[in-house]
């Protein structure tokens, strides 16, 4: 439905904001709109109240509903401005608590079997192995490993240097199977695939430079190869079996932080989540006081 105020807004807004974004905060003042039957502009803090409430209640997932919330304040902020409104009914609601999802992982096992399956002699097979050893043996994200020169691996001081988000640069070591995989990529590999003289450390087939869409295509491949679930693997999933697999191991919590170039710490503290998680299911599936006893005398 149509509203002069809600259009007022969204073409006011479009003059700075992107497209989608426009769009987005249509579709919601729209789902108000038709909850409150009729324009928003003269809705009440009781009103918007009843209207979250009742997203709550169709089990709206809380991104959406938040999601709304900030569209009604950004719409009632515009009122304000333009001396429509004298306050902002949406301004004291309650924005749903948000639980940060788990990083899921590989077990060490799973990520031998993956490291197998890049197992060959072919100039693909070697730089597939060198690309899944580095990344899960740095910790890379996907556009840090594809966006390398050959200049940024020191395979003799067992280092890569990381441009990572917002250009900063990280120094991370590599383990020796990292190292030696590379080694044989960059001797016997990479030159077989190296048809235009390009600077990035992995190449593709036709002698262009590797792509995020490549390397998720590879992964795909190995995982399937090697009997996981191909949809479950991705590059990420490898960043964050490094992250767990370092801390399960007693690495303390600064130096994966570090290594994995995150600015806040409380980012890298989920990975002590999963380790305890892991811990626990491991304490209760293996210790004989723990196990749950059987109920026949």
């Amino acid at each position: 439905m149509s509203d002069n105020a809600v259009e007022s807004f969204l073409v006011l807004s479009s003059a700075r904001l992107a497209p989608r974004t426009i769009e987005a905060y249509r579709d919601d003042l729209q789902h108000v709109t038709a909850f409150l039957g009729g324009s928003p502009a003269d809705a009440t803090h009781e009103q918007l109240q009843a209207y979250v409430a009742q997203m709550r209640a169709d089990g709206r997932a809380a991104t959406t509903i938040a999601r709304r919330i900030a569209a009604l304040r950004s719409f009632y902020r515009h009122q304000v401005l333009v001396g429509a409104r004298t306050d902002s009914p949406a301004a004291e609601l309650e924005l749903p608590k948000r639980r940060r999802a788990l990083p899921k992982t590989l077990s060490p096992g799973e990520m031998e079997r993956l490291i197998e399956a890049t197992v060959g002699t072919t100039p693909r097979a070697q730089r597939d192995q060198a690309l899944v050893e580095l990344m899960y043996g740095a910790g890379l994200r996907v556009s840090e490993a594809v966006g390398l020169d050959k200049t940024g691996v020191d395979l003799d001081g067992r280092l890569v240097r990381v441009i990572g988000k917002g250009s900063k640069e990280r120094i991370v070591p590599l383990g020796r199977p990292a190292v030696e995989a590379l080694r044989r990529y960059l001797a016997h590999g990479r030159p077989h695939l190296d048809r235009r003289h390009r600077p990035e450390l992995f190449l593709n087939a036709q002698g262009g430079p590797l792509t995020r869409a490549g390397a998720f295509l590879i992964l795909r491949k190995l995982a399937e190869k090697a009997g996981l679930e191909p949809e479950r693997v991705h590059p990420h999933l490898l960043r964050h079996s490094f992250a767990t697999h370092l801390l399960e191991g007693g690495a303390d919590l600064r130096s994966v932080q570090e290594m994995l170039g995150h600015a806040d710490l409380a980012t890298t503290e989920l990975y002590t989540h999963v380790s305890d998680r892991r811990r626990r299911e491991l304490y209760f599936r293996a210790h004989p006081h723990a196990r749950k006893k059987s109920t026949k005398r």
